[in-house]
């Protein structure tokens, strides 16, 4: 648990830096770069040998990132010399709904039975966009237990279209009516 709550201070301070400085867009760059260069196991298997003396593996994160502002390899150097380059993929996140945040775009979570086409995301966002009053970014996943509709949350709001849900209530009226 502490590593999210760290991921999201770190998250929080390298935003409010990359504003500072006027270039959050390419610190995403920078971080996304960074994200795919830890998932890579033979990388990190030498970033996070203690054999390896901190300048050399400072060199070889700076040769793989190639030209990133200098503050995202800085990022890198502290998280290595902590011991935390792993929780990157989660300030990377983190950062990308700071920036959606900034520039006034929501993040909706889909949960559908199958899989969203293209038409019905944007079908969704604009209806939730109208709904909360900014534009949308449909985040999808597929749940076969909710048998048809979907559930979605945009903030703290919850819809529940779902025909699991539906059930659930007609069972309940039922139950109440001494059916």
């Amino acid at each position: 648990m502490p590593q999210v709550s760290s991921g999201k201070r770190y998250a929080q301070a390298f935003f409010e830096l990359a504003l500072e400085k006027g270039e959050p867009e390419s610190w995403q760059v920078g971080l996304r770069k960074l994200t795919d260069m830890v998932t890579d196991i033979k990388i990190m298997g030498l970033l996070e040998n203690p054999k390896l003396p901190f300048d050399t593996k400072k060199s070889l994160l700076k040769e793989r990132l190639g030209k990133v502002d200098p503050l995202v390899l800085n990022l890198a150097c502290l998280l290595m010399s902590r011991g935390k380059l792993k929780i990157i993929g989660d300030i990377s996140q983190r950062y990308g709904q700071l920036l959606d945040a900034h520039y006034g775009i929501e993040h909706a979570e889909v949960v559908a039975a199958v899989p969203l086409d293209d038409e019905i995301k944007k079908s969704l966002s604009a209806r939730f966009g109208e709904m909360v009053g900014h534009k949308v970014v449909i985040d999808a996943r597929v749940d076969p237990s909710i048998i048809g509709g979907f559930k979605a949350k945009i903030s703290d709001t919850l819809i529940d279209g779902s025909i699991h849900n539906m059930l659930e209530l007609l069972k309940k009226s039922l139950v109440g009516a001494g059916f």
